[in-house]
């Protein structure tokens, strides 16, 4: 137990170590300096003029919102259409068939909101061609897109007073190739040298240890497992995930797919520091989200690895820990880490199954998808927080009596009623669906679908609840990750998860960069004696205060009936 916990840290100060040189490279990137990636410069400007964009061209926020919205509808009519009819495109050498329209609905939005929400196994439900070109494609765009939204804000936030907050068509290909392609390839190859396939032969056929025959699938898997966690994507090419020995083959493959799917949410908060020159502030809000990450992180790994107390009544030993759901290779303590970050950073990728892991930690990995801000994903994580520090900034200037400002700019009743509304959309998506879900299953279970509603849960009572409540946060938090014991792969989990998948992923992207173009067009007010430090430890821990009660506040109720009350029932 001491190795995994050492392996825990070991593997969160190599992020660390890790975050910082790239966030002074993502600087430099954004900000126009020379960087070693300058190669790529003749590609980028092939692409501008073959498509006719200046990349000159400054936008304000609007502008870069309606090109953000536009080119992910484009791609989600793609996706779509590509879905469907996959089974009559090239590379598919196992015969997958095409999806049907509710599924491809679902996988579409998925992969386009950076969610990856899979109701289908990876082997069988999608080809090569839409894995690669469909799915792949979407992981590199949707992470630039989230990165892409956080710079307009970063630009917004640096100045004093502007309008223009630079080309968003030119940070979003600088995003894919400066950070996000020549990462991918490093960890793809590490992964290969790991035993990752990557080949485009179809299943193989191998003999048991037992005499069994079994077909087992490849195919180029480790490209695609690298960007789904640089991304902060999740979405597995096997449909156990990385918890498949192939997509997670071993320690250093453990230890490579954690590194990748933290350091960029930790080095963009280091960047914005950086970028805006206001180190101390993104100091205190690294700290606010770490200490958020380790308050979940903490009761986790002490429920997985003191073991499951039914068990323990029942006079069976557990010198490992809760050991049900997870890969003897990494053991409770690698498994509790990986599931706390892959819930706070929105990757939603598992090295072991949640709806196995203990009460507590399914509480824990709740919070960290209603929370969405401790690191969060790939952009959208500093975004979900920065709408906390609106609503703090707020209640402290009606604190003292004064007017609210931050960065130099007033905080007027337009900003702060976006702020409320993107606070308060998602406590409604996951509770109104959740509610509306426990209806249909409690006074409809016959209603003749396709599948029938009272099949829809492998468990009843609390953790029943729970696997409903887990489905709806994880498409609110573009998460991916599930509760599996609810049969998801059916029309209505299909259709209603997708609404939420859209309003849960642009609405808080829209809300955020609005107000920072709103206030970068104001006129600048230099800072006095009254002025608000929001880069004070203080300041950090009011803004501490108003996530842990406005989370509270919303969720509270929906988790006693859920996790909290699963906790009481098997600790009794």
């Amino acid at each position: 137990m001491n190795t995994e916990i050492l392996g825990v840290i070991a593997t969160y100060g190599l992020t660390l170590l890790l975050a910082w040189p790239l966030a002074r490279y993502i600087v430099k990137v954004f900000r126009g300096d020379r960087v070693w990636s300058d190669f790529m410069s003749p590609i980028e400007r092939l692409f501008f003029k073959f498509s006719g964009i200046d990349p000159k061209e400054e936008m304000d926020w609007k502008q870069h919102m309606k090109a953000l919205l536009t080119i992910n509808l484009v791609w989600l009519v793609y996706a779509f259409f590509a879905l469907m009819f996959q089974h009559k495109l090239p590379l598919n050498p196992d015969g997958n068939p095409g999806q049907s329209p509710d599924l491809a609905w679902n996988t579409a939005i998925s992969f386009v909101v950076n969610c990856n929400l899979q109701h289908y196994s990876g082997e069988t439900g999608v080809t090569y061609f839409t894995q690669l070109f469909v799915l792949a494609f979407l992981q590199f765009v949707s992470a630039a897109t989230g990165i892409a939204a956080l710079i307009v804000v970063f630009k917004a936030f640096k100045e004093k007073s502007v309008t223009k907050l630079g080309n968003f068509w030119d940070i979003f290909l600088k995003t894919i190739t400066r950070i996000l392609l020549p990462l991918s390839i490093l960890i793809a190859v590490i992964l290969i040298f790991n035993g990752t396939p990557a080949s485009f032969a179809g299943k193989d056929t191998v003999v048991s240890m037992q005499g069994d025959t079994v077909n087992v699938s490849r195919g180029p898997a480790a490209g695609f497992i690298a960007i789904k966690h640089l991304g902060t994507n999740g979405g597995g090419w096997f449909g156990a995930n990385s918890a498949h020995p192939f997509e997670n083959p071993n320690y250093i493959g453990f230890i490579t797919e954690m590194v990748a799917q933290v350091v960029i949410p930790i080095a963009m908060v280091f960047a914005l520091g950086m970028f805006i020159q206001r180190r101390k502030f993104a100091y205190v809000m690294f700290g606010i989200m770490t200490i958020g990450m380790i308050m979940l992180l903490i009761p986790t790994m002490q429920a997985e690895m003191g073991g499951n107390p039914v068990l323990a009544h029942m006079g069976i030993l557990q010198p490992t820990g809760s050991m049900e759901g997870k890969e003897v290779r990494f053991g409770p303590a690698g498994t509790a880490y990986w599931s706390t970050v892959t819930t706070i950073i929105s990757t939603g990728s598992i090295c072991g199954f949640h709806d196995s892991m203990m009460p507590v930690s399914g509480l824990m990995q709740l919070l960290g998808m209603m929370l969405n801000c401790l690191y969060g994903g790939c952009g959208v994580g500093i975004l979900n927080y920065y709408i906390y520090v609106i609503i703090a900034v707020f209640i402290s200037g009606l604190m003292v009596g004064r007017t609210p400002e931050f960065m130099g700019h007033k905080l007027e009743a337009r900003e702060v009623k976006i702020a409320a509304i993107i606070t308060l959309l998602s406590p409604f998506l996951i509770l109104a669906f959740t509610a509306f879900s426990s209806y249909i299953l409690v006074h409809h279970p016959d209603v003749n679908w396709a599948v029938k509603p009272g099949a829809w849960l492998n468990n009843t009572g609390y953790h029943g609840f729970s696997e409903m409540l887990y489905e709806y946060t994880s498409a609110n938090a573009n998460n991916g990750s599930g509760f599996e014991g609810l049969g998801d792969g059916n029309v209505f989990w299909n259709v209603s998860t997708g609404f939420v998948l859209i309003l849960g992923r642009f609405l808080p992207i829209i809300g955020p960069v609005a107000i920072a173009g709103i206030m970068a067009a104001k006129k600048y007010v230099p800072e006095s004696a009254g002025t608000l430090k929001t880069d004070s430890l203080t300041f950090g821990a009011m803004t501490f205060a108003v996530i842990v009660i406005l989370t509270a506040l919303s969720y509270f109720p929906a988790l006693a009936l859920g996790p909290i009350a699963e906790y009481f029932s098997v600790y009794k």
